[in-house]
């Protein structure tokens, strides 16, 4: 049991939007606890001297929000903390806490400006505003932490691909993809073995193609489905995300799970996505030809 929870706790997890968009995410948070606050008045929350109650909520909120943003920014900082690829339940649990921990002391601090005077020295105080931060803050927090919950029943793979037959496949006879693209004076056109991947950039399309054992990028004005329906007559190449089709000749390995891959090509360092919805019919395309 223990071994399942320390299990669980290092699982790679990714970070919930509010750490990944401090400034958005704050935002949000900002704006959900004002609702909150105002609709519900929770835990016997009252206006101070000066303001209204709905003014009082917005002040406790926006210095919340900005303690929060700053706390984010803080904790991404640390060596432990910065690395979104090696993100695990565990360090997303330890963020929230942190966080919810500093806007108790945010909201400790502004209460000496915004309720009556009083000696507010002391530790029922302080512990006082740390339950109010938890009650108000952890809904907003909990729901985007919990909306990736997939990730943690979702079984890691990895595997590594040799690349077969390149000499017997470039033998073989094949015709030439031609590229449209919206501008007249752009042309593109080569072989499917050439092709790598292709990935959507603003209203362009990047080509990564190998000629030769170098790679070479050329670059398309045209749309990702447009695109798409024009590389269709191979049957091999493959819409993996919104912004990429790749080869599936020409992948060297893959990691991820069932929420999603990270995939390497021969010839390339780039990680390229399989999107979520996108795994299972990439699994299938895999099986057929590698």
């Amino acid at each position: 049991m223990v071994g399942q929870i320390l299990t669980g706790l290092n699982h790679k997890y990714p970070q919930n939007f509010i750490l990944k968009n401090p400034f958005t995410g704050s935002l949000i948070y900002l704006v959900f606890c004002f609702i909150f606050t105002v609709l519900y008045k929770p835990l016997r929350t009252h206006a101070s001297l000066d303001f209204s109650y709905p003014a009082t909520m917005a002040i406790y909120m926006m210095a919340n929000a900005a303690f929060a943003y700053v706390l984010i920014r803080v904790i991404k900082s640390i060596p432990f903390f910065s690395s979104t690829n090696e993100w695990t339940f565990s360090k997303e649990i330890i963020s929230v806490i942190l966080i919810l921990a500093g806007s108790g002391i945010s909201f400790y601090i502004v209460g000496f400006y915004m309720e009556e005077p009083a000696n507010r020295w002391n530790i029922s105080t302080f512990l006082d505003s740390c339950k109010y931060a938890l009650f108000i803050g952890i809904v907003p927090y909990g729901f985007f932490t919990l909306a990736n919950y997939r990730h943690l029943f979702a079984e890691d793979v990895s595997q590594e691909f040799v690349l077969e037959n390149s000499q017997k496949e470039i033998s073989l006879p094949e015709n030439k993809i031609q590229i449209i693209s919206r501008l007249k004076k752009e042309e593109l056109s080569f072989f499917p073995h050439e092709f790598l991947y292709a990935e959507s950039d603003g209203n362009y399309v990047v080509f990564h193609l190998a000629d030769e054992q170098k790679i070479r990028t050329e670059l398309i004005r045209n749309s990702m489905n447009e695109i798409e329906q024009q590389l269709g007559g191979v049957t091999y190449f493959s819409r993996i995300h919104r912004a990429f089709i790749v080869n599936v000749k020409k992948v060297s390995s893959k990691k991820g799970n069932t929420v999603g891959y990270k995939l390497k090509l021969y010839g390339s360092d780039t990680e390229i996505p399989v999107s979520r919805q996108k795994v299972q019919s990439f699994d299938l395309l895999l099986k057929q030809y590698r």
